[in-house]
């Protein structure tokens, strides 16, 4: 089965460990059921850092229809105006990155119960060759190996994430360029420590993408919820 639509949020966290617990109290009690229910949602997963080797610990994934559903007036409301539990939470937080993204390929097959996050700012000038190398070749070849449950590239829709940015009174920066992320699911996190990589370094050299270009985290999945 794919996904549950052609839009995702991906968000990246990390907070201090005295405030650790609370931090996932609300994301299991609260959040994930919060924004599963908003408009244009209908699944979230979140994962924590499998070798403790990932920049940022946490991350979490939100399907929606489409990536406008990220900038719909009633989710704009909600970002304007969150809950206290959501406010204690979020300013504990020393490291967040926000994503909202087109679902430009998808390769995905159920949910595995962990995740590699490959992520990558490609030349504009090679978009198209690349999108086009990596759903004829990469990330199919990856999906064929042992263990590998499914793949998917997203990429980040800067004018859907300036308008939540808007919304939470953020500065918007200049000259952006749109972030890619591969998503690779697997059955465990041995999989693809084993594979991480070579998965996505060797295929992607080609574009001017060299290993130091790309951030490799692999994730074991927490929790997850969907209507």
């Amino acid at each position: 089965m794919s996904l549950y639509g052609k839009g995702m949020l991906i968000t990246f966290s990390e907070t201090p460990p005295e405030v650790e617990e609370d931090f996932n109290e609300w994301y299991n009690r609260e959040h994930i059921d919060e924004r599963v229910w908003m408009p244009g949602f209908h699944r979230a997963r979140r994962y924590v850092d499998a070798n403790n080797n990932a920049d940022i610990k946490y991350f979490a994934t939100y399907e929606t229809d489409k990536v406008e559903d990220l900038a719909d007036p009633e989710y704009m409301e909600l970002l304007k105006d969150q809950s206290d539990w959501s406010k204690k939470v979020m300013s504990t937080f020393t490291k967040f990155d926000r994503i909202t993204a087109n679902v430009t390929i998808d390769l995905s097959h159920g949910f595995g119960g962990a995740c590699l996050a490959a992520r990558f700012f490609p030349g504009i000038e090679i978009m198209s060759k690349l999108r086009d190398n990596l759903g004829d070749n990469l990330l199919p070849n990856i999906v064929s190996t042992p263990g590998i449950i499914g793949a998917v590239l997203v990429e980040n829709n800067l004018s859907v994430v300036n308008e939540g940015r808007r919304a939470q009174g953020m500065e918007i920066p200049e000259n952006e360029t749109p972030e890619w992320i591969i998503l690779i699911e697997a059955q465990d996190n041995k999989v693809l420590s084993r594979h991480a990589n070579k998965l996505i370094e060797a295929g992607l050299s080609e574009f001017e993408l060299e290993p130091s270009d790309i951030n490799i985290g692999v994730y074991n999945l927490m929790f997850g919820n969907n209507r």
